[in-house]
């Protein structure tokens, strides 16, 4: 048999005359986890889709050769019935059936004449749930009910369930804490011992070290390296100079020079409590009071589910919970901000962790998603839009930022998670905003898109803008605030400044509020 379960060659595959992939070549080894490591639109995601019958034979050249078979795919189910198994970003279950339902999805345990057997469908559930960790699991109740972790786990059953031999894992663990990520890890260097062999896409690259055999990099559309765990280096800087093919000494940009200068407090919190939207006696967030200066980077620090969005989200215009009380003043004055119309009014903006949900028509193009939130007061006059200085705006953002795209006119759906992050980053800037609450600003994008929207970052504050950073990588945090508030369930654990910011003193504040809570 084969030491190679996977050839890909010479994949080519255009969109409207772009090529995404150029000649792309790989290989993969039966048993092993392989990882595909690139920038954002590098072409990762769109040679899996190629792979998997996502792009069907025919929208492509060059062959995929599968167990020694060239493959001609033109659906997913074509791959799935070869063992090939994709779970994607983002995650493919439905949220109002069980969760035995969701692993049979498409897949349905029947009995006689086709008949879906409820019986068969549960027991089956539960075997195939205990192969990945979920073996106390009610198999009855709904998927919303469970938190994003567990979901993740269900799409590999799912997948175990079809009998797969390649898993394809695009972002596992983009949207898992840490905890989460670790058993997700885990549970793949299990299912190797099981003789599944995985592609893992991810931009975690402390993940991809500890658990890939051989990383496979692509840099604009080509193959650039494949790197052997036995044989190279693979340290994360010598990844990263693979993907964006120089040395990236510095990941965080410096702020440093007379231009970037802290000036008067431009928002104020003060005794700010939130009740949760179903649940009017759970209090999530307790009298949190800080406040945020022009030219300011501050961060949110906090384990997952410490209350650092529903904060936030709370504060631009009450987009959560219930019982809402506290105050808020801008430049000195107090201020009522009761919807978001309000908040942009008083020139607070808000980016979600949530891009595609939140941030973003994604069947709109890159033009109208810049626009959108600036329209009213930047680009109309009387109600009429001033379309010229809509696209001339359009244009000198896509530049300033380096979103990767054909034109303003491109579809935003279409464009990586780094370039669409980017889109919601110019929307709000667009909007000529005082403060700027940038939740997960990183999350699920490469090291040097994210060197990008730092340095975006690090011209809004050097033009006096407050920034206001929530995230959960604490060296995103340490890199780059000037100070730090540790949230930790709904309260203000600690207050940190740039020369006290470290990890350790970071969960130390959390450790400390949490013996204050106990006792």
């Amino acid at each position: 048999m084969s030491d190679i379960i996977l050839e890909m060659q010479h994949i080519t595959k255009e969109f409207s005359g772009v090529k995404a992939l150029d000649d792309v070549t790989f290989k993969v080894k039966r048993g092993e986890i392989h990882a595909l490591c690139g920038e954002n639109g590098a072409g990762k995601s769109t040679l899996m889709n190629v792979l998997s019958g996502v792009w069907p034979y025919g929208t492509y050249s060059g062959d995929v050769i599968y167990k020694g078979e060239v493959c001609k795919f033109h659906k997913i189910k074509d791959s799935e019935e070869k063992g090939i198994v994709i779970i994607h970003q983002e995650l493919a279950l439905s949220p109002y059936l069980s969760v035995a339902e969701n692993v049979f999805m498409g897949n349905e345990q029947k009995a006689a004449k086709g008949v879906i057997s409820w019986t068969k469908t549960r027991t089956n559930a539960k075997a195939v749930l205990a192969r990945v960790g979920l073996e106390d699991e009610d198999v009855n109740i709904p998927v919303f009910k469970l938190g994003v972790g567990k979901q993740q786990l269900i799409e590999i059953a799912k997948a175990m369930a079809k009998d797969v031999e390649l898993l394809i894992l695009d972002e596992p663990t983009a949207a898992l804490n840490d905890e989460e990520s670790a058993k997700l890890l885990e549970l793949m260097l299990e299912l190797k011992k099981q003789g599944i062999t995985s592609i893992i896409i991810s931009h975690k690259l402390n993940e991809i070290s500890y658990v890939a055999d051989s990383i496979t990099i692509i840099r604009d559309g080509k193959t650039i390296e494949t790197l052997d765990k036995e044989k190279d280096d693979f340290s994360e800087e010598r990844i990263i100079k693979g993907m964006v093919g120089r040395e990236l000494t510095n990941r965080y940009p410096l702020r440093e020079g007379d231009d970037y200068k802290i000036g008067e407090k431009i928002m104020e919190v003060e005794d700010w409590s939130v009740y949760h939207p179903e649940d009017a006696d759970r209090q999530i967030i307790k009298n949190v009071s800080f406040n945020v200066r022009a030219g300011e980077v501050v961060g949110f620090a906090g384990l997952m589910g410490a209350g650092r969005t529903e904060l936030a989200m709370s504060l631009f215009g009450k987009e959560y919970g219930q019982k809402i009380t506290g105050t808020i003043k801008m430049h000195g004055k107090e201020v009522k901000i009761n919807n978001v119309k309000d908040a942009i009014e008083h020139k607070i903006a808000y980016t979600s962790e949530d891009r595609k949900t939140y941030g973003l028509v994604l069947i709109d193009d890159i033009k109208h998603n810049m626009s959108m939130a600036a329209l009213r007061r930047y680009f109309s006059n009387h109600g009429i839009v001033d379309k010229n200085k809509e696209i001339l705006k359009a244009e000198e953002y896509k530049k300033l930022i380096n979103v990767k795209a054909n034109s303003i006119n491109q579809e935003v759906g279409s464009l990586s998670g780094g370039n669409q992050q980017k889109v919601v980053l110019a929307k709000w800037m667009l909007a000529q905003p005082d403060v700027l609450i940038l939740d997960e600003p990183t999350r699920g994008i490469d090291v040097g898109a994210k060197y990008e929207i730092y340095t975006a970052i690090n011209e809004l504050a050097k033009a006096g803008k407050a920034i206001i950073v929530i995230s959960s990588e604490l060296p995103e945090i340490i890199g780059t605030c000037d100070r730090a508030y540790v949230i930790n369930e709904g309260r203000i654990a600690g207050e940190l400044y740039k020369e006290d910011l470290s990890q350790e003193r970071i969960m130390g504040c959390v450790m400390a509020d949490n013996r204050k809570g106990d006792a």
